[in-house]
Parts: structure tokens; C-alpha cells; sequence
């Protein structure tokens, strides 16, 4: 389904920086637009939205200019779930139909990468050396099953199950390609209270816990140096992660997950921090938000 601004709600793209500042870098009426990855060399930032790939140049004039759709074809209508690989020139995108493709960053045909296994696959992770993917696996595609945790070839192939109880989303890699990052309901009863945790991609030991909240955290992103994170937080007592609440936008040192540096809350939510959006010098990061008649 592709998501739609609400009659008075803006897109806004915004920018933060580790030193706590914020600056809105794009805004439109016209266009609902989520989940920014930052390219390799600095210069834009890349979202999806109505269904289509999209690039904001960084010089490009707030409101006016610097957003162009990048043409990708032979792939249906893509979702808030892409990543860039390693290489920078290549980029991993999932679509409506439930698959994960491969194209090229600056447009052309797309290749389709997982099979019809009966499964829904949201990527959300490159591994360091671009060898494989994570994503979250929904069987059958029915959302009332717990999302898994499975990684792939790049290139397709044999998939790898990881085993935790509850739902899961969200799955990075650290820098050194030893861990996934990501959020999971398997420390809780209580239903929809995701909290974050990693596990070693070498299934060596169950998940461990990044840090214990009254929120729902969700959707945690590693900058490229591995010294901080960023997370998306829900109110407590939310189910998913849907669209349209008061949230946070949270960074924290990867040494202490429990104190934050900074939090911007926004009116946002689903798009506005699905994918890492770090910088390449890990100092910025991008994000989405939705406010409504303003």
C-alpha cells in the first residue's frame, strides 16, 4: 500500500546533528516521502515515496528544488525498506509484491533476489563486506505471525534462520559484520513493547538487551564509526510501528544506550527513521516528519 499525506500534513526532511542541532532541508504538501539513506559521498540523501525512488540533492533550494525521481524499472511499487550497499553505486530496496531486489543507485532495471518461499521479506541490513542481507521474514505473509530474522546471499540463495522468541524488526549489522542490531518484543509479555537488543550473527548466544524502557523502541541504526545510534521512540502501550504519533528521534553512545545525547520529538512515526540515515563522517543524520496543519 502506498502511504499518502492526510488532508493539512506536510513531509518534512530534516537533518540533526550530533551537537543537538536540527535544520528542515525539504518540505512538501505534494509528496509523502520516508525512510532517507544517506549516499556514500555526502551529497543526498535517498527515499522512497508513491511507490518510487527518490534523490534530494543536499544543495537543492528548500521547497523548490533538488528532489528527482530515480528511474527503476522492472520492480512493483517499493516500501520504506532500502539500504545501500557497501560498494555506494548499488542499492537493496524491498517491494509491495513481498521481495527484495538489487539495482543500480542511479536507476535502470532491478533484479529480483529472493524466491516465491511463501514468505514476505522487509530488508533492512547489508553486512560490512556486502556478502549478505538481513531482513525480517513474515510467513505466508500474515502479520498477525511474529516477524523473523533471516539473512541471504546478496546475490540470492540459501536462507539463514535466526532463532528468538517474539516479533523482530529492524536488523543491522555492527561495523565489524559480528552482530545484528535490531528490536524485539522477546524480553516482554506485554504486546507491542519492542525494545532494542543485538545478537551475534554468529548464533553463538541468544539476544542480548540494549536497554530496559517504559517506551517502545524501535529501529536501531549504527553510525558508520560505531560510536553512536540512533532510535525511533513510541508512546508506551503502542503496537507496531504506525504512522501519525508523537515520537522521538533518539541518539545515544553504543557505550550507553540508557542516557541519551540528544531526542527531537516530532509528529511522525512509520517513514521517518525505517533505514540508517547516518552521514558517511557519522556527525549527521536524516530523518522524516509528518506535522499536521501547521
Amino acid at each position: 500500500m502506498i502511504r499518502t499525506l492526510q488532508p493539512g500534513q506536510r513531509c518534512e526532511v530534516w537533518i540533526a546533528s550530533v551537537s543537538g542541532t536540527s535544520e528542515l532541508v525539504f518540505a512538501t504538501e505534494d509528496l509523502l516521502l520516508e525512510a532517507p539513506n544517506w549516499t556514500l559521498d555526502g551529497r543526498a540523501l535517498i527515499l522512497n515515496g508513491d511507490g518510487a525512488l527518490w534523490r534530494l540533492d543536499l544543495s537543492g533550494e528548500l521547497d523548490t528544488g533538488g528532489l528527482e525521481k530515480i528511474a527503476v524499472t522492472g520492480i512493483p511499487d517499493l516500501n520504506n525498506d532500502h539500504i545501500l550497499a557497501p560498494d555506494g553505486a548499488t542499492i537493496y530496496l524491498s517491494a509491495n509484491d513481498g521481495h527484495i531486489y538489487r539495482a543500480a543507485l542511479d536507476g535502470g532495471e532491478a533484479t529480483r533476489i529472493t524466491d516465491d518461499d511463501g514468505w514476505f521479506h522487509f530488508l533492512h541490513g547489508v553486512s560490512p563486506d556486502g556478502k549478505t542481507l538481513a531482513y525480517v521474514g513474515i510467513e505466508a505473509g500474515d502479520f498477525t505471525q511474529p516477524g523473523r530474522l533471516i539473512t541471504i546471499p546478496a546475490g540470492g540463495g540459501q536462507t539463514t534462520a535466526i532463532d528468538i522468541d517474539g516479533h523482530c524488526d529492524g536488523p543491522e549489522y555492527s561495523l565489524d559484520g559480528d552482530w545484528l542490531y535490531f528490536n524485539t518484543e522477546a524480553f516482554t509479555d506485554q504486546p507491542g513493547h519492542a525494545q532494542l537488543a543485538r545478537v551475534r550473527t554468529s548464533h553463538a548466544s541468544g539476544p542480548e538487551r540494549l536497554l530496559e524502557s517504559n517506551t517502545v523502541d524501535w529501529f536501531p541504526h549504527l553510525s558508520p564509526d560505531g560510536h553512536l545510534a540512533s532510535y525511533i521512540r513510541f508512546p508506551g502501550g503502542t503496537v507496531g510501528h504506525p504512522a501519525d504519533l508523537p515520537v522521538d528521534v533518539v541518539v545515544v553512545s553504543t557505550s550507553d544506550w540508557a542516557t541519551p545525547f540528544h531526542t527531537w520529538p516530532l509528529f511522525g512515526g512509520q517513514g521517518t527513521l525505517n533505514v540508517n540515515s547516518w552521514s558517511p563522517d557519522s556527525e549527521r543524520f536524516a530523518f522524516v516528519a509528518y506535522p499536521v496543519n501547521l
